[in-house]
């Protein structure tokens, strides 16, 4: 399985995502937390508490369609690794991450906000094992399966305590669900996910995250990395006393432009130093050779 082929069953499979993790009125399947006394606390509506337990309710599916699709499915070893999940083809041993990114829509067709992982560390860093289940660069496709829920207007009752008998009293906390995969460079932006944050940003467009429309969609895979490497954000900039090379996708066309306009300037000297580098290569070897 290629990374084409992946992305197309991820998308199939992902359709009937709705059954696992809502009613068929669309409300969340999960109303708390139960105890050894039977005794059921509300969720609560953290965003990161959501994340995790919508994680766990969909690891027995992907489970399942690892094996029906002959991938082997690696959980990271600690948490705060990356990816959440690694799918390793049994055929060629290509490995695939998947990224479980869920978020709140904030309107009809745009979403408060979600983060697509680091630009830092082993973003950069492709052939580290640092805080990553395996190296970067060892991925044929960094793929994000997103979820979209609507939270409820009214917050729950998080000091209530319920029994078993009323489960049917306790109202889900979100509803709505949306369910996509893309890979991570068709949803990206140009700004970090918040503020002064390490993170990248995702697109804001409902529809665009969904069919993979980002401002990298249509640039690429390569200009996506090259971006982002090289990012600096105002406190990196600082602490390496330098001013930012750019700040959003303008900037850095100009940028890379400057580069690009010296390089073309000096080309016929470039291309000299070159001709003398490689004479030089070949005489040292030459010498080396007599000795």
């Amino acid at each position: 399985m290629n990374k084409d082929e992946i992305l197309a069953a991820l998308q199939k499979e992902v359709e009937g995502y709705n059954k696992i993790v809502a009613t068929k009125e669309g409300d969340w399947i999960v109303k708390g937390f139960i105890d050894i006394y039977k005794q059921i606390y509300t969720i609560s509506v953290d965003t990161k508490v959501v994340s995790k337990v919508i994680e766990l309710l969909l690891i027995p599916a992907l489970e399942k369609f690892a094996y029906e699709n002959d991938l082997d499915l690696v959980l990271p070893p600690q948490q705060n690794f990356y990816p959440d999940l690694t799918f390793i083809s049994r055929d060629t041993g290509e490995k695939f991450t998947v990224d479980i990114k869920s978020t709140v829509k904030d309107n009809k067709n745009r979403i408060k906000s979600m983060t697509l992982g680091a630009f830092t560390g082993y973003f950069r860093t492709r052939d580290s094992t640092k805080n990553a289940t395996y190296p970067y660069g060892e991925y044929s496709a960094h793929l994000v399966l997103g979820v979209i829920y609507s939270q409820i207007d009214k917050k729950p009752d998080e000091k209530a305590i319920y029994s078993v008998d009323e489960l049917e009293q306790i109202e889900s906390v979100i509803k709505d669900f949306q369910f996509f995969v893309q890979p991570k460079y068709k949803i990206a932006s140009a700004t970090p996910g918040s503020g002064n944050t390490k993170n990248i940003g995702s697109v804001k467009s409902i529809t665009k995250l969904i069919n993979g429309q980002g401002i990298f969609a249509s640039l690429g895979e390569e200009v996506y990395d090259n971006y982002w490497m090289f990012y600096l954000t105002k406190d990196m900039a600082k602490e390496i006393g330098i001013e930012r090379p750019y700040t959003d996708l303008k900037s850095y066309l100009e940028y890379k432009q400057v580069g690009i306009d010296v390089l073309e300037k000096n080309k016929q000297q470039i291309l000299k130093f070159q001709e003398e580098e490689l004479k030089e290569e070949i005489e040292t070897e030459e010498i080396g050779n007599e000795e």
